[in-house]
């Protein structure tokens, strides 16, 4: 099992992480005091860590005019791009801008243009 890099957990919510396949790694998204961690429920040798300090910016998707998010993406400075999808994902970011800087979290236009990111997000 592997050890978490938080001392504290401030949110923890289910969720999938969209890794390349059709179907998403079912799992808990912890939000804590250090990083942002995935654990898969399946298997516990399947996770992701993302410290705080490694994140670029937060993407969120943006569906509907009325401000529904369904998912966001964690763009990193090093490993990459991260796609999840979560039940509760207006209380993740809530929970996770403690920790990032508002220009940090934004808004893609549409799934269509998911690589372009708009404007800053109002949670």
């Amino acid at each position: 099992m592997v050890e978490s890099l938080n001392s504290r957990a401030d949110y923890v919510t289910t969720a999938n992480w969209m890794s390349g396949g059709v179907m998403g790694r079912h799992g808990r998204i912890l939000v804590g005091n250090k990083a942002f961690e995935f654990y898969n429920d399946r298997n516990p040798a399947d996770f992701v860590q993302i410290p705080w300090g490694e994140i670029r910016q937060v993407r969120a998707i943006m569906l509907m005019k009325r401000g529904f998010i369904r998912g966001f993406f964690i763009d990193t400075k090093s490993a990459g791009t991260y796609h999840f999808v979560v039940s509760k994902a207006g209380q993740t970011l809530k929970a996770m801008r403690n920790y990032l800087a508002e220009e940090q979290l934004v808004r893609n236009l549409s799934l269509i243009h998911i690589s372009e990111p708009t404007r800053l997000l109002s949670i």
